[in-house]
């Protein structure tokens, strides 16, 4: 198996160095002088690992991360329309960031609904005596633009991506089929990988194929799955995602939608031999439920036209593993109590539109599928004031569900 990946992530590094990928969706190849070093690590040199990809968008705000070779300090040159006249930097306690390969910056103080033009640059910190510190000459990133949400639209709209399981030529080809008409965000809903095993994995798997067609200017936001919790990189996983509160599970607005993001940990057992005696899923659970529910009980929540929630693992139709009874026994009745409209869901590999049914659960269960061909889908996501439709295609093109839900009077 490991091999067979290998073989895979090769084909898949060269497709894109000769713009194979890039052509096939119709958007341009980028510059070799822009490019950098962006798919393997330089024989020597400094250079970018990545092009930027953009997290946590906001009304004011856009965080932006990107990943280098060496340890160096980073910022973000800026502004409204095509110009780049601010500069933006990170730092904490009075010391902007330095001795950083993964860089994050965040632009706050935007205006809602604007159009910004950003580039990213980095400058290798070099070995120096202690207070004099020497920096390498700059490098720059090509020019990219993203929108602002608006601070109360209309409007929103999203792509669902699940269960890739380390199959990074997945990533383009969902999004060729979903992205025919504008969006606002991806949403990854976990088991994007089969294990966390090094950085390069996350470059290779997910980083590079998301910017190469998307993520430079449009965000996504990155979930859990039961296969991210796994592996010798587990733990570190968090450290190239800006999710919002730093963690991964959250709430928050869009448009006429309220948003409940939840982490479903792992399927067996924390006392699984599998997992050492290192995980504690269930306590974890737990203080998500306590959690969920004090959301639900907010006047935004309430008020809401659509309740949305984001889950890996689907509280029905994925069997009777551990984690799939103990989500039903926390989430299921809060889900009919606080009334949620949907739940989008993945991790069974079989994609399916389950109607509500009474004494379970109140509202439709969505499941994307994968990940092998034929079973891969991308789900299209839109709210307006009328209704929330959500449209699921399998990776052929062809539409295998559908499902409008009326707005609340």
């Amino acid at each position: 198996m490991e091999k067979e990946l290998e073989i895979k992530r090769r084909k898949f590094l060269g497709q894109i160095s000769a713009a194979g990928v890039l052509g096939a969706i119709g958007l341009s190849p980028i510059p070799v002088s822009a490019k950098q070093s962006y798919s393997e690590q330089p024989e020597s040199g400094y250079a970018f690992l990545t092009p930027p990809y953009l997290q946590n968008p906001m009304p004011n705000s856009m965080s932006i991360m990107w990943l280098t070779n060496k340890k160096g300090v980073s910022w973000v040159e800026f502004g409204e329309g095509s110009h780049l006249n601010k500069k933006a930097t990170s730092e904490h306690d009075g010391l902007i960031d330095a001795f950083n390969t993964i860089n994050s910056v965040t632009l706050a103080d935007l205006k809602p609904g604007t159009q910004y033009s950003y580039r990213v640059v980095s400058r290798e910190t070099l070995p120096s005596k202690p207070n004099n510190l020497q920096l390498g000459e700059a490098i720059y990133s090509k020019t990219f633009s993203f929108t602002t949400p608006q601070r109360d639209p209309e409007t929103v709209s999203f792509l669902m991506i699940n269960d890739i399981h380390d199959r990074p030529e997945s990533i383009p080809h969902l999004m060729k089929l979903g992205a025919q008409k504008p969006y606002d965000f991806v949403f990854f809903n976990g088991d994007v990988f089969n294990q966390q095993n090094d950085q390069q994995q996350i470059v290779d798997h997910m980083l590079l194929p998301a910017t190469q067609v998307f993520a430079s200017e449009k965000p996504f936001i990155m979930s859990r799955g039961n296969h991210e919790t796994r592996g010798p990189f587990a733990r570190d996983l968090g450290d190239y995602f800006m999710n919002r509160d730093e963690r991964f599970y959250s709430a928050f607005e869009w448009g006429p939608v309220f948003f409940i993001v939840l982490d479903t940990g792992e399927d067996k057992e924390d006392n699984d031999k599998e997992y050492t005696g290192l995980v504690a899923f269930d306590d974890y659970r737990k203080k998500q439920a306590k959690w969920l529910e004090s959301v639900m009980q907010i006047k935004a929540y309430k008020k809401a036209k659509y309740r949305v929630v984001l889950m890996h693992i689907p509280i029905y139709y994925s069997g009777d593993w551990h984690g799939t009874m103990h989500c039903r026994e926390l989430f299921g009745p809060l889900f009919n109590k606080y009334k949620v409209d949907v739940t989008l869901s993945g991790h069974t590999h079989k994609y399916g539109f389950h109607e509500p049914v009474a004494g379970d659960h109140s509202y439709p269960i969505i499941i994307g599928g994968g990940p092998q061909d034929g079973r891969r889908t991308i789900t299209r996501i839109e709210a307006d004031a009328k209704a929330l439709t959500i449209k699921m295609l399998r990776d052929d093109g062809v539409e295998v569900g559908n499902l409008a839900i009326p707005a609340k009077a």
